[in-house]
């Protein structure tokens, strides 16, 4: 059980906690605490579907293998071009938030910053490409660094917070909430991971739920009074400025706790984009060999086993979307929003397949019902951001036409020969 909630609350609570309290606040001014609020309580019926779901069809597939089984193969590509396309804008992203904070360590780097995140992100591709991995227990660690920055935090915060800090508490209208909310989605992404742990526990349809009560508990308390601190103690201005965190620290204890910070965010940012880049980088290998990605994109190596043809892909894929966040002159939200979108799509389908696949009127039936609800209206909030995972999901659409067509040729070349039977 405890190894289940380590690892549980390691795949949900990233790396987003350094950033997205400031990030909120700029979007919804002092009413973020109502996005996190949102948000939070949208991950119950969540992520008591996807423990439902694990518990009841443990596979290591996921969130696609969900889809496969209620849709086919269509969906079950569309989510894993989301992931691949979509949610791989993270990778970029930590890279630019990680050399905030090193900036931040080293102020004569600052108007390197560009370059700065360049290293970052390139660094984790070579240590992948030789072999190099986070181990799990490297990643327990990294998250316990994590809750360790937040706690440091809260407690910096406690004296300096002021009443005066929460006004006006709804500077930006309704519409700032919702697009807070939506920001939010990164924070609680990973709720889907369980259904890719499940098959290594022996009793899953008890571990499973308990796991994930336990990290939901962690995550969202940890986010709410992250959330809450930097309202009452920077209150508005916390919106101008990416390292809030270090702010808030410094002023507490003074100019040594600022440093201790940012070595400590540095650190998790590597640890991240390390796992986060190996990660893509199977999925790369796995998308082609179901050939929904070039086949030469599966190969390995032959010494150990890494798909360096996929993490390369990887590596050329984040560059490219930085060149697109420089062109934007390094406003994030847009990009964070469209991360968070595909993400939304693909719980979407994960919902939808839920309803589908679990026993009809049960209590994890209505939970499913519930969240799929909820999820529908997270689309809605999404609003243009959705534009990157629909351009993905018609892409997912024109690969399946594409290997229809080609499937029909050969058949008819052969005399006598159906399609009947043949798989789609």
């Amino acid at each position: 059980m405890v190894r289940a909630s380590a690892l549980y609350v390691a795949s949900v609570f990233g790396s987003g906690v350094l950033v997205l309290p400031s990030l909120t606040v700029r979007a919804a001014g002092p009413a973020a605490i109502l996005s996190v609020t949102a948000m939070l309580a949208l991950s119950i019926p969540l992520a008591a579907t996807f423990a439902a779901l694990a518990a009841r069809y443990p596979d290591a597939g996921g969130v696609a293998s969900f889809l496969r089984r209620a849709f086919g193969s269509l969906p079950a590509r569309a989510a894993g071009y989301l992931f691949f396309f979509g949610v791989g804008l993270g990778p970029m992203l930590v890279g630019w938030f990680g050399a905030g904070y090193l900036c931040a360590l080293l102020p004569g780097l600052q108007p390197l910053r560009p370059l700065v995140a360049v290293v970052l992100l390139v660094a984790p591709l070579v240590l992948n490409w030789f072999g190099v991995r986070v181990s799990s227990a490297a990643q327990l660690v990294l998250t316990a660094a994590l809750l360790a920055i937040v706690a440091w935090v809260v407690i910096a915060a406690l004296p300096q917070m002021r009443p005066a800090r929460w006004t006006p508490f709804l500077p930006h209208s309704w519409s700032g909430v919702a697009i807070g909310i939506s920001l939010n989605v990164w924070a609680f992404a990973g709720w889907e991971a369980v259904t890719h742990l499940a098959g290594e526990f022996r009793r899953p349809r008890t571990t499973v739920p308990a796991a994930t009560a336990i990290a939901l508990l962690v995550t969202g308390g940890a986010y709410l009074a992250l959330q809450a601190v930097t309202i009452g103690v920077l209150g508005s201005s916390a919106g101008r400025s990416d390292i809030a965190l270090l702010e808030i620290v410094s002023g507490a204890w003074g100019r040594l706790a600022g440093p201790l910070t940012s070595a400590v965010a540095v650190l998790v940012v590597v640890g991240v984009l390390s796992t986060y880049l190996a990660a893509f980088a199977n999925l790369g290998a796995a998308l082609a060999l179901e050939g929904d990605l070039p086949r030469w994109l599966a190969v390995r190596s032959t010494r150990n086993a890494i798909p360096r043809r996929s993490l390369a892909a990887v590596g050329v894929l984040s560059c490219a979307y930085f060149l697109v966040l420089a062109g934007a002159d390094f406003d994030v939200q847009p990009f964070v929003l469209g991360q968070t979108a595909s993400n939304v799509l693909v719980y979407g389908g994960g919902m939808a397949a839920a309803v589908r696949l679990l026993p009809r009127r049960s209590p994890a039936w209505w939970t499913a019902v519930l969240a799929s609800i909820l999820v529908a209206a997270l689309v809605l909030i999404a609003g243009a951001a959705l534009a990157v995972p629909v351009i993905l999901c018609a892409l997912a659409g024109l690969v399946q036409l594409g290997r229809r067509r080609r499937r029909d040729r050969r058949v008819r070349a052969v005399p006598g020969a159906t399609t009947e039977g043949t798989p789609r």
